[in-house]
């Protein structure tokens, strides 16, 4: 029979329509049955995917909505628009602050019964934390649990040499904030927000900082402001005042680096995994280098044609993705 995460990921792929993903899902779990000795149900189930397969694209997967919202003209070299499926599920948090974003998705799907009492719902959020922790991750994750596409500020774009350049390009960010509704992520924050006393500051940089503030603190849009940073020590101390929420992140204890590794390699045979020792290795290591230690782990089993993945592999994982540091 199917394990739980192979039931899960079979739910979740049809709900977002996913074909290839439940096809994938769906084989692995032929398999499974296969290696509990199952084989006349194995069988079955390859035979029924490969008729499902055959038949082509459902009419569900064809009635699936497109996205409409691109930007155009000058804000199309301002923002970068994607249409998330994350959501917080998909990711390991510490309780505390799984507790704090679903605060958020809380206010924000109810926002009307609060502004009719005259409260504002949390919209201005700031994510601080190392790299690799899941800042960038929660952003699409709300988006994908509100259903609204995310706007990433392409601060390359934003920021120009031309002394004004910069705040009227910001101008236009935030005028899009009101018009569009959506999730605006901000991410290395600490290129707009950085301290106005700080000894290599410049006059033009404290004029986009001081017209960030104000753009900020009048903003009454709609739309969901995410900024993110690996550097808080850097920020002005004027900033913090102005988000509704200030969220950190850190590197996972060993209960949260056991519960991602478990997660990630749930679809292979981990029967052979010492845990405790691919814990001890893992730690110091990042959400993300976690999850790409498991893909990495989970590759190599699907080219040697294994459906089971070792201590050793994942060990050697960990140990490459370490090296990259370097």
């Amino acid at each position: 029979m199917a394990t739980a995460e192979q039931l899960k990921a079979l739910l979740k792929s049809y709900s977002e329509g996913d074909e290839d993903r439940f096809y994938a899902v769906a084989m692995q779990v032929a398999a499974h049955a296969a290696r509990q000795g199952h084989g006349k149900l194995a069988q079955e189930l390859r035979e029924l995917i490969d008729a499902a397969k055959a038949k082509g694209p459902s009419p569900r997967g064809a009635r699936a909505p497109v996205p409409v919202v691109q930007p155009r003209g000058e804000l199309a070299g301002l923002l970068g628009v994607s249409y998330p499926k994350t959501r917080l599920s998909d990711m390991v948090l510490e309780p505390s602050l799984r507790t704090r974003l679903d605060r958020i998705l809380l206010e924000q799907r109810q926002c009307e019964k609060l502004l009719a009492h005259g409260l504002s719902p949390r919209r201005k959020i700031l994510l601080v934390g190392p790299p690799g922790t899941g800042k960038t991750l929660t952003a699409r994750a709300l988006a994908g649990e509100l259903s609204q596409p995310l706007f990433a500020i392409l601060l390359d774009g934003v920021i120009t040499k031309y002394m004004g350049e910069t705040a009227a390009k910001l101008r236009l960010v935030f005028d899009a904030l009101q018009r569009t509704r959506g999730v605006y992520l901000f991410d290395e924050f600490d290129a707009l927000g950085s301290h106005r006393t700080s000894p290599n500051d410049v006059g033009e940089i404290r004029r986009v900082l001081n017209s960030f503030l104000q753009f900020l603190e009048q903003d009454e849009s709609e739309s969901l402001i995410i900024a993110a940073t690996n550097h808080p020590e850097l920020l002005d101390r004027a900033l913090f005042r102005r988000f509704d929420d200030v969220l950190e992140y850190s590197l996972p204890d060993d209960a949260l680096a056991e519960r991602m590794l478990r997660s990630r390699l749930a679809l292979f045979d981990t029967k052979l995994v010492d845990w405790k020792q691919v814990v001890n290795a893992a730690r110091g290591s990042s959400y993300a280098e976690i999850v790409r230690t498991c893909e990495d782990a989970a590759k190599d089993a699907v080219l040697s044609d294994r459906s089971e993945v070792t201590t050793q592999a994942v060990l050697d994982a960990l140990a490459a993705r370490h090296a990259s540091r370097l």
